[in-house]
């Protein structure tokens, strides 16, 4: 199955330079837990409401900061042609929950979700697979504060 058959695609996304709270209300009013951040089209970024409470609100960083300040930049993303087994196995080997899925020309265009996988994939031993794996903890996505 290929991803596009899979993934959500409604995707809210956000400027680098608009506010952690505009990004707060933007994941608030729709539901989610991430949004992509998109510069000129392209996929520059993630903000989750894990790194707004602990890059920002943990860090007394100021609540109008840009979402620049507080997102991942080393983003993981798929295309629409992927076949979902192998996203499967980059979510695992990445521990994520969630994939952004860009076009070929490089635009985004949905979201792969572990959800998704549940609901649409053939093989539900292998998203049970996938998950377990993004649960192992590991250090790697850490998100601790350092002390100065």
């Amino acid at each position: 199955m290929k991803i596009s058959q899979a993934m959500s695609r409604t995707v809210h996304s956000i400027l680098p330079t608009e506010s952690m709270v505009n990004a707060a209300r933007m994941m608030a009013d729709h539901d989610i837990g991430a949004l992509p951040v998109v510069e000129d089209g392209e996929l520059v970024g993630m903000v989750t409401d894990r790194d707004i409470a602990i890059r920002g609100v943990a860090t007394s960083l100021n609540h109008g900061a840009p979402v620049l300040r507080v997102m991942s930049q080393d983003v993981r993303h798929c295309r629409e042609d992927d076949d979902v087994d192998d996203v499967l196995e980059i979510m695992s080997d990445e521990q994520i929950r969630r994939i952004p899925v860009c076009s070929g020309s490089g635009e985004l265009v949905g979201m792969f979700t572990i959800g998704d996988a549940a609901r649409e994939a053939d093989d539900k031993e292998d998203v049970s697979e996938t998950l377990s794996h993004i649960c192992r903890p590991h250090g790697r996505h850490s998100q601790t504060i350092p002390v100065h």
